[in-house]
């Protein structure tokens, strides 16, 4: 982009100039052009001065190292200059019509004696050579990332550890509970960090071969080797993997943002870096032969999500970056990361390029400043690259990254032979010492409640109980309700599983009940990637109409509380059959078949208009076959007990539906086909923060009662619901076609931190917005069509409606988020329909999110 900036910069420079020579009434004698090179690389040069003398203006190399001027006289002196090379003078015939050949050497001196400003003085980026030559890094960003080359592939290794900080004191380790496990915080490790020991307690490996094609573009990682410590079935071991280098994950210095600990940095080298950054040319340095100009950099504003640190930039005309050390400032707002460091080397290729070579990025995390904590550190590095040697097309068949089944079990003779380098002796014991730690009955037992306590659920052999948070709950149909049930565990299969419940509700009197079994076609857990399974369910329970939850069983005790009526119920009877297949690329597809029967409770009644006969039905039945595709790119996850929490990642999330509603399928009463597209798009905006973009659409073909239309998703709790409308009453607006788009928008603490008790609160800006468009066609609305089901009515008074088309449901607000570095607090205003009886205009409601 900025080339292009300054291209059209370049041409109207030229024009006018042309237009001044014609104003002044000078003759034109003609054009003089050329290029500009490298005179040891041959590279051509952007952004060269060229200077005529006694002529006032001059011009500037394009992208392509060339220029055009325009001359007043035939024989001219021609003076060409450029931050890193010696300036040249020439003299030249613009009548000759011949293009320039002009070579620039570099000149080492020019920037080894450039005198550092004094931090006092104003900055400026005219006129300051630290800027020109950073611009310089810029424009050849392209030429000097891998991906310039036609074909490449190297080997990586890649280390994760995690070490406590600090070790328990001395009344802690020497307690009869503790004594047992000091052999943890014997094993110390004091070569990472002068003047600490820090205690290794997670470690994981990789070594995989990597290929690249530039065209079609294409990227296969091939694991070879894998090794992780494991603390057991109580914690997901891959999904805290996953968590983990979601966190580090890699990143390339030459793109223009850089994800750190999921917040996303402007990178020093991004097109507009020199309008965030601030430069200084430090020194001239040699290695391996080569100059190289020292750069330091660091934010104008400290506030923003900006690095600050030293790069070392070559001057071989290729402009790349030799070496790097990148810092964050203390004054961002930056949850639990105390210290930060990321230093990555780059090696010298036979063609003059460089390529990473190691990469290595450091953190120091704690909940107080000088506390104990966690020290973490990811270490990559790259070896045999090759490079432009074409490569088989059947290595980039099949996903992304293929992990052979027996990349977990490789020897120790394989793991001393291929790793990159040595482990310490603390990193060393650290597989053994988990082991250990693992099959202690009393961390056993501390891990078990654990669980129940965060999870909800308390093992009991092959059998899991939980989860807890729903053993006791109310509502206004049933009461006081107690429900208890389970499931099994891998223990007592790794093919079958089994989950029931059964609950009372004192005041309805009734029982409801729950049982699944499910068969894994993988022969893996169902709750794991990529999953492959069949299952049967059938269900007897209630549920509120068009209340739709995101990890959260819907009897949770929290949610009792709501406001506003809540009596419009249901009592459902399910049957499902479900086959669903995960492929390894993240595309999955789900078969389903259904039998619904819904019972009215509540206020809710099921009243035929007059021209039904204005009967009172007792339920409605229907038989449904369905289909779901999903297409998540590069999608992970935590799996907890409950549920596959995804990592959020710049990906988009495809999510199709086609539902058969099939009269005579399973005693169904109705024909209608219902389709709906859910597109989700985390969109990040550099230092402003990200956006969550939700855009959904659906339409319902054929002619059915309310119910079985789409019953818009309400939020009556004081939870605030990503995927729901948040001052909506439960039930209250009912469509067969609507199109919507929800946007949550996450500043990072960008206006926050210029303020000073908000900066040292760390609280962080969000704003939302949420827009439904939706209508009811007229041979489903009740209020035009008498033989469809009356809308229900509360104390003789409307409170469900069919959108008017055109018109759509508005709420937005805005929230204050990072609260005590958890909690989210949202003030949300309602927009339209203001005159429906019974609701919130405006409410405050709570979220929290444990982010960095």
């Amino acid at each position: 982009m900025m080339k292009k900036v300054r291209n059209v910069l370049g041409t109207c420079l030229s024009a006018i100039l042309l237009l001044a020579v014609s104003l002044t009434g000078t003759a034109q004698t003609g054009i003089l052009s050329g290029l500009v090179r490298d005179s040891v690389s041959q590279a051509p040069l952007t952004n060269a001065s060229i200077s005529i003398r006694g002529q006032r203006g001059g011009a500037r190399t394009n992208a392509q190292g060339r220029f055009r001027i325009p001359v007043d006289k035939a024989a001219v002196t021609v003076v060409v200059s450029m931050v890193g090379y010696k300036t040249i003078t020439l003299h030249a015939d613009s009548t000759a019509h011949q293009e320039l050949i002009i070579n620039l050497s570099p000149s080492y001196s020019e920037l080894g004696n450039v005198t550092v400003r004094n931090k006092k003085q104003k900055y400026r980026n005219k006129g300051n050579p630290a800027v020109e030559l950073i611009r310089q890094v810029i424009d050849h960003k392209e030429a000097n990332r891998m991906e310039a080359y036609t074909y490449a592939s190297y080997e990586k290794y890649e280390k994760l550890q995690l070490s406590l900080s600090r070790a328990p004191s001395k009344k802690i380790a020497e307690n009869k509970l503790t004594h047992k496990y000091q052999f943890l915080f014997e094993n110390s490790d004091t070569t990472k960090l002068e003047g600490k020991s820090l205690y290794p307690v997670y470690l994981e490996e990789t070594i995989s071969d990597n290929y690249y094609r530039k065209s079609p573009e294409k990227n296969k990682t091939i694991v070879l080797g894998k090794k992780r410590v494991d603390y057991g079935e109580f914690v997901d071991m891959q999904g805290v993997s996953s968590f983990l280098n979601r966190l580090y994950q890699d990143f390339n210095i030459y793109d223009n943002n850089i994800s750190v600990f999921t917040n996303l940095f402007l990178s020093p080298v991004a097109d507009m870096a020199p309008t965030f950054y601030m430069y200084f040319i430090d020194d001239t340095v040699m290695v391996d032969s080569q100059k190289l100009i020292r750069l330091s950099f660091r934010p104008r504003n400290p506030t923003d999500l900006l690095f600050r640190g030293t790069m070392w930039i070559t001057l071989d005309g290729n402009y790349a970056i030799q070496k790097l050390r990148l810092l964050v400032s203390k004054s961002i707002n930056f949850n639990f990361v105390r210290e930060m460091k990321i230093d990555q080397d780059f090696d010298r290729r036979p063609d003059g390029r460089y390529l990473l070579s190691k990469s290595d990025v450091i953190a120091d995390f704690g909940i107080s400043k000088n506390g104990g904590g966690v020290f973490g550190e990811r270490m990559v590095s790259f070896k045999d690259f090759t490079t432009n040697q074409p490569i088989a097309d059947s290595i980039f068949k099949g996903p992304p990254v293929f992990t052979p089944e027996d990349v977990s079990s490789r020897s120790d003779s394989f793991w001393l032979a291929n790793r990159h380098d040595s482990l310490t002796t603390a990193e060393s014991k650290v597989y053994a010492n988990v082991d250990s730690l693992r099959n202690m009955p009393s961390f056993r037992r501390i891990m078990d409640w654990g669980t129940l306590l965060l999870a909800g659920y308390k093992q009991a052999g092959p059998f899991e109980i939980g989860p807890a948070s729903t053993f006791y709950s109310f509502n206004p149909v049933e009461g006081f309700r107690l429900r208890f049930g389970g499931r099994t565990t891998t223990k007592f299969s790794t093919r079958y599983y089994t989950e029931a419940y059964g609950a009372y509700g004192f005041k309805d009197q009734k029982w409801k009940y729950f049982l699944s079994g499910t068969y894994s076609l993988n022969n893996k857990s169902v709750y794991s990637y990529p999953q492959n399974f069949v299952r049967a369910s059938y269900q007897h329970d209630t549920k509120i109409p068009g209340q739709e939850l995101q990890f959260v069983q819907e009897d949770n005790l929290l949610l009792s509380f709501k406001r506003g009526n809540n009596d419009k119920w249901l009592y459902n009877d399910i049957l499902k059959f479900q086959y669903l297949y995960e492929f390894g690329d993240h595309l999955s597809y789900n078969f389903g078949l259904k039998y619904w029967k819904q019972s009215p409770a509540g206020t809710i009644s099921y009243i035929k208009g007059m021209a039904g006969g204005g009967d009172t039905l007792s339920s409605i039945t229907t038989g449904e076959a369905s289909v779901e595709f999903r297409y998540a790119p590069h999608e992970q996850f935590y799996i907890g007990k409950l549920y596959r929490t995804p990592i959020i990642n710049k990906y988009p999330i495809f999510t199709f539906r086609y539902i058969a509603g099939i009269k005579g399928l399973f005693g169904g009463q109705y024909n209608y086909q219902n389709l709906n597209l859910d597109i989700y798009k985390r969109v990040y905006l550099s230092y402003l923060g990200y956006s969550d973009i939700t855009l959904d659409g659906g339409y319902l073909f054929g002619k059915v009662p309310f119910p079985l239309a789409d019953i818009v998703h309400a939020n009556q709790t004081y939870a605030y619901q990503l995927n729901s409308y948040n001052l909506m009453n439960f039930m209250e607006f009912i469509n067969d076609r609507y199109a919507s788009i929800n946007i949550d928008h996450y500043f990072n603490g960008f206006f926050f931190n210029k303020i000073p008790l908000l900066k040292k609160l760390k609280w962080r800006e969000v704003i939302e917005a949420k827009l439904l468009f939706g209508g009811l066609r007229a041979e489903n609305d009740p209020n035009k069509n008498p033989e469809q089901l009356k809308f229900p009515l509360t104390n003789g008074i409307p409170e469900t409606f069919a959108m008017t088309p055109g018109q759509p449901y508005i709420e937005a607000g805005f929230g204050i988020a990072n609260i005590f570095k958890l909690v989210r607090l949202d003030f949300i205003k309602r927009f339209t329909y203001l005159d429906h009886p019974e609701i919130a205009t405006w409410g405050i409601r709570f979220r929290t999110k444990f982010d960095f």
